[in-house]
């Protein structure tokens, strides 16, 4: 930790030292046009690959956080050194490769940014268990985007080994189809065989929407009477869902998107034929209003209006998450105003909250957003103090990520302040 600090002090200090020699600078451009040095980096460049390089040392023993990491890393430095982005990239898909073959879905696809080179998007796929189809849903439909060419033939026959296991990642089946084309045989077939084959409603619940989705996208470019079977065998599918808005639109959008493929006459007949997936029609329910999982959210605006007051003792009563997110905020308002000073005392608390919430942090809180947030918000006001903040944080994790918001703003703004 100490040397990261220091190698971050000296960084810092070589940095103010070229901001403070404009003249020194521009005295040197002649000589430096003369002896042509190749891909002559910027100070500010420099800071972002030294602290990348500095990020991407620190041990992160979950994998997720280390494909966080890698992932984050990877996309600041890719204008700056390619070379070393790949190197991430490749770290980052045998990560992503490892959780998904002990049954982990990745909490970032490495693969669905369609940067991972097409060699180890190919190898990615041949190594996936079918059973793992699910949870790699995500990569294979960014092995598909970035390498069609090179995957579709592989991608293509591990979902049908995973329709055979009664595995169904519907998008993923979605993107092989539009690779193949929805009138190609191969997409007819396995539109088929997805409704034929639906899993057990109680495990793939959330994937109503998903299935209905799908049809509605195929249904118009397949035969029409495997446009009806199918309709019919979700509609039955959808009937065993306990009632719920995500049911109810799902049932709307299949019967409607049938009845669009069939037409009015024989969309009826075909209910006639099916009592179930009549019954579900009709009793779909009116359309309800579905409730999303609350983003946590914090306006600059409204504490932009409380410049000059002093809010910290309120700031301290919020929960950890609320509060590293409210006072980076303020710091954020006053600091970009000019009030440095209250903006560090501002950090000073949000950072020491996002300590507190990284500590008390669960599966289900996307807690690694709450510290690239706070760390951008501080480096937008002085990129330089944000780095020395985020070194020390108490998790090596938390560090990394905090140290790449900060390495991600300064290569935005192309400034280090």
């Amino acid at each position: 930790m100490k040397k990261l600090l220091g190698a971050g002090v000296s960084l810092a200090l070589s940095l103010a030292a070229v901001a403070q020699t404009p003249a020194l600078q521009a005295s040197n451009k002649p000589q430096q046009k003369q002896q042509r040095p190749a891909a002559k980096l910027t100070p500010q460049q420099k800071f972002v690959i030294d602290t990348v390089q500095m990020a991407v040392a620190l041990p992160q023993p979950d994998p997720q956080d280390r494909l966080r990491v890698l992932s984050s890393a990877a996309d600041v430095v890719a204008t700056i050194d390619r070379k070393m982005a790949k190197n991430f990239w490749r770290e980052g898909v045998r990560i992503e490769s490892d959780l998904i073959n002990v049954g982990q879905t990745p909490a970032i696809s490495m693969m669905s940014t369609g940067e991972a080179d097409c060699a180890s998007a190919e190898d990615f796929v041949e190594n996936l268990p079918a059973t793992a189809a699910l949870q790699a849903e995500q990569s294979l439909i960014g092995a598909l985007t970035s390498c069609s060419r090179q995957t579709l033939d592989s991608v293509s026959r591990k979902l049908d080994a995973a329709i055979q296991k009664n595995v169904i990642p519907s998008r993923a089946l979605m993107a092989a189809m539009e690779a193949h084309g929805g009138g190609s045989p191969w997409s007819q077939e396995h539109f088929d065989r997805m409704f034929a084959a639906l899993p057990d409603p109680t495990d793939y619940k959330s994937e109503a929407e998903n299935f209905a989705a799908m049809y509605a996208q195929m249904a118009p470019q397949v035969n029409k009477d495997v446009a009806q079977k199918a309709g019919l065998e979700l509609l039955d599918w959808l009937g065993k869902l306990e009632d719920s808005p995500m049911r109810g639109m799902a049932i709307r959008i299949t019967s409607g998107s049938m009845q669009q493929a069939l037409g009015d006459e024989a969309y009826q007949k075909a209910l006639s034929t099916d009592v179930v997936a009549n019954s579900v029609t009709q009793n779909a329910g009116p359309e309800r209003e579905i409730e999303r999982p609350q983003e946590e959210t914090v306006s600059v605006l409204e504490a932009m209006k409380d410049n000059g007051v002093d809010e910290s003792d309120k700031l301290r009563t919020l929960p950890a998450r609320q509060r590293a997110r409210e006072a980076a905020a303020h710091g954020f308002a006053v600091g970009t105003a000019g009030q440095k000073q209250q903006a560090s005392k501002y950090f000073d608390i949000a950072f020491a909250a996002v300590d507190e919430a990284w500590d008390k942090r669960t599966p289900e809180t996307n807690t690694a957003a709450l510290v690239q947030e706070v760390g951008e918000a501080a480096a937008q006001v002085d990129s330089i103090r944000a780095l020395l903040r985020a070194q020390k944080l108490r998790d090596t994790s938390a560090q990394a990520i905090a140290m790449l918001a900060v390495a991600r703003v300064v290569a935005s703004n192309g400034i280090a302040r």
